[in-house]
């Protein structure tokens, strides 16, 4: 029972404060949005199923908390169907029932007739809500702890890697990578996990001198921050041990510092997609529910291990989770913008079309549409659970039971 305890606060808790934090504020960019264009709303949930909570505000707008906390939505007043952009036979139905009940000055506090910019906007604010959570953490964090700097110094270069062969050599200090400046060493990493078999060019400061060196990384095997052995690019090289320093960040620094770390999570993400439905790179990065709760629970662990009390532990929880909040908002702003139904880019893509043509879709293509995203989004998901399960070594578990 006490190991059941444990492992809900170290894995559970943390993961469950993170996605929640994440689609509340997703779903309040729907709310506010629709708030502000007067939309009326019947409907608020955190969450799916059975509600555990439930009250009603002074505007007539139900607001709920689900025993599933995976997801939630926000239900506009004449949204009764799956699709959310009805067909002209619906919306001439729905206008005539509203006109007959509300009159005809009614009709403009519906979402399904207000204006396709109008609608748009509205689909579209649940993703920037995220992106802008996300710039909001990353530019707090630059301003409370300030931005680290560490030299990227090279220890040592291993034997017919791709560091060798390119001729780097040990005592060089990276400077730039692809252009852009180097930092920390965690910088050089992040770049070239993704990028097997590209040519990368880095400029290094060996002794005074400036050189351009162009490395081409290879897939190996790396040891992520959290112990895992993962194949991912890797040159052959260990950075030098020295101290960290945090430089001081004003606001619009940090603001700026903010848009640039969120902007390099969606980059980075459109990177990997690319690679991989191309071919060149695998999709064992994909995570699902599952590995967002290991990614947390092991984060958490190292907190408890390294923290020498309880002030740092809740400081060093806060900053894991802020931090966590931030990256897993920019991948779910990110994953709703693509033009696939069901999510809200799928309903931006059904504007776009009812904008161009003057009506909208048929139902039943949007239905069929709908079909196709939903399947989509499930098979997306059950192949993040089973990269999931293959890193838990959940397989292995069961082979050794029946063995």
């Amino acid at each position: 029972m006490i190991g059941f305890v444990q492992t809900a606060l170290i894995y559970i808790v943390p993961f469950l404060i993170v996605l929640g934090v994440v689609v509340t504020v997703h779903e309040l960019g729907h709310f506010l949005a629709a708030r502000w264009l007067g939309t009326k709303i019947d409907q608020f949930s955190i969450g799916f199923g059975r509600p555990i909570a439930q009250w009603r505000d002074r505007q007539g707008v139900q607001w709920r908390v689900g025993w599933l906390p995976l997801g939630g939505f926000v239900r506009f007043a004449g949204d009764d169907n799956a699709a959310s952009v009805p067909d002209n036979d619906d919306l001439e139905a729905l206008r005539r029932d509203l006109v007959t009940r509300e009159g005809e000055g009614a009709l403009g506090q519906y979402f399904h007739f207000k204006p396709i910019w109008q609608r748009a906007v509205i689909t579209a604010a649940g993703p920037f809500a995220n992106f802008l959570l996300a710039i909001v953490v990353f530019a707090g964090l630059l301003m409370v702890m300030g931005e680290p700097s560490q030299s990227a110094r090279i220890a040592r270069v291993e034997a017919n890697t791709p560091a060798a062969r390119a001729g780097l050599m040990p005592g060089d200090v990276i400077l730039a990578g692809e252009g852009r400046p180097i930092k920390t060493p965690d910088a050089v990493k992040q770049l070239i996990v993704l990028r097997s078999g590209v040519p990368t060019d880095f400029t290094v400061d060996r002794g005074g001198r400036i050189l351009d060196v162009v490395v081409t990384p290879e897939r190996g095997d790396v040891v992520d921050g959290l112990g895992r052995v993962q194949r991912l690019g890797r040159i052959g090289i260990a950075f030098a041990d020295s101290p960290v320093r945090f430089e001081r960040v004003g606001p619009v620094g940090a603001l700026l510092g903010g848009v640039e770390r969120t902007g390099d999570v969606i980059t980075t993400t459109v990177f990997y997609i690319g690679r991989m439905l191309s071919g060149r790179e695998t999709a064992d990065q994909l995570s699902g529910p599952l590995g967002m709760a290991q990614i947390s629970g092991e984060l958490t662990k190292q907190n408890v291990e390294v923290a020498p009390d309880m002030n740092a532990f809740v400081r060093n929880g806060v900053l894991t989770i802020l931090v966590l909040v931030a990256n897993i908002s920019v991948g779910i702003g990110f994953l709703n913008l693509l033009p696939i139904p069901v999510l809200d880019g799928g309903h931006l893509l059904f504007y776009a079309y009812e904008a161009l043509a003057r009506r909208p879709l048929a139902a039943k293509v949007q239905a069929a549409g709908y079909r196709v995203g939903l399947a989509l989004v499930l098979g997306l998901m059950l192949f993040a659970t089973w990269n999931d399960l293959q890193r838990l070594r959940v397989f292995n578990l069961f082979g050794g039971l029946f063995s």
